[in-house]
């Protein structure tokens, strides 16, 4: 089944998850589409089962507190920022709910993390103005990069290269293998007025950037030259807060949340909006995603709702 503006639109929740107290802040499907994971602000990790539809395993992590949180390559093994404690990562073992290791470093808030398509690397960024390189096996940093404001980063698809929105108004790229010399790249965008750059996405395809704010905009841009290609607006976000903007696997649509608890879908190329889909969140949705191999998305507040479409493949 491909997507398209009619599939789309017959998106229905199909599942209602009411596991969490408080906002769920970060989502993760794993690699294979199989698994899905969630943390909130009540401290809680919950595990899903895209397949069956069903809920897991709950982790709780009082202690330190878990956002940004991010599958590794196996499935039973997450990373995640602390809220609470320290600014260390930390690598969770959810199989019996143990640490592996800890990544000490950032010295204020970790807001970004993104492991690497390819190995185990991952990258950091944080409200200490740094970037940081790491790599699973080691709690030693690989690499640190010192900005002038506050960072997002992600790996392009191929896991060769890695982009960093800084001050929300450049976007650095660099290569991976010689990171220490500096950005090879670097886009100089129009500050923004209004609120800031909170995520950084490059699409599967690798051609475009998607960057969400915490205002009622998202900036599409050409991963190449740095054109600025789209600017998505239209759907409310009047409590500052990180909505998070994503794409569908085949790069043809925008997916974003909103704070009156609708999803909003775009279409990449045109800018158009597709539709906006009511699954009667009772509360801001923070996060959306599409998963990676089937034909279904996630989106949640305090509750997480799997959606499925519709219409029967002709």
């Amino acid at each position: 089944m491909k997507l398209n503006d009619t599939v789309i639109r017959s998106f229905k929740v199909a599942k209602v998850f009411r596991e969490n107290q408080e906002k769920t802040n970060s989502i993760d499907f794993s690699t294979n589409g199989e698994k899905l994971i969630s943390c909130s602000e009540d401290d809680q990790i919950v595990l899903y089962d895209c397949e069956k539809g069903t809920q897991t395993r709950t982790v709780n992590s009082k202690k330190y507190g878990v956002d940004a949180i991010c599958f590794t390559h196996n499935s039973m093994t997450a990373i995640h920022s602390s809220t609470k404690v320290d600014d260390t990562i930390r690598y969770l073992s959810l199989h019996d709910n143990k640490y592996l290791r800890y990544f000490p470093g950032h010295t204020k808030r970790v807001t970004s993390l993104n492991i690497s398509p390819i190995d185990d690397t991952f990258i950091s960024g944080s409200l200490d103005k740094t970037l940081r390189l790491w790599d699973l096996r080691s709690p030693n940093c690989q690499g640190v990069m010192h900005l002038q404001g506050k960072p997002i980063a992600a790996f392009d698809p191929e896991g060769l290269i890695f982009g960093a929105g800084v001050n929300s108004e450049s976007i650095k790229l660099y290569d991976l293998r010689s990171f220490d010399k500096g950005p090879f790249v670097t886009f100089m965008l129009n500050q923004e007025k209004e609120c800031e750059w909170t995520g950084l996405k490059f699409s599967k395809d690798g051609k475009t950037i998607l960057i969400s704010t915490n205002g009622s905009i998202i900036r599409l841009i050409d991963a190449f030259h740095g054109t600025p290609l789209q600017t998505f607006t239209g759907y409310s976000n009047n409590k500052g807060i990180p909505i998070e903007a994503s794409f569908s696997p085949d790069s043809q649509y925008i997916f974003s949340g909103s704070t009156d608890g609708r999803v909003h879908v775009w279409n990449a190329d045109t800018g158009f909006k597709v539709c906006v889909l009511n699954g009667d969140h009772p509360n801001s949705v923070q996060c959306v995603q599409f998963n990676p191999k089937y034909m279904m998305m996630v989106s949640a507040c305090t509750n997480l709702a799997f959606w499925l479409p519709s219409i029967e493949e002709e």
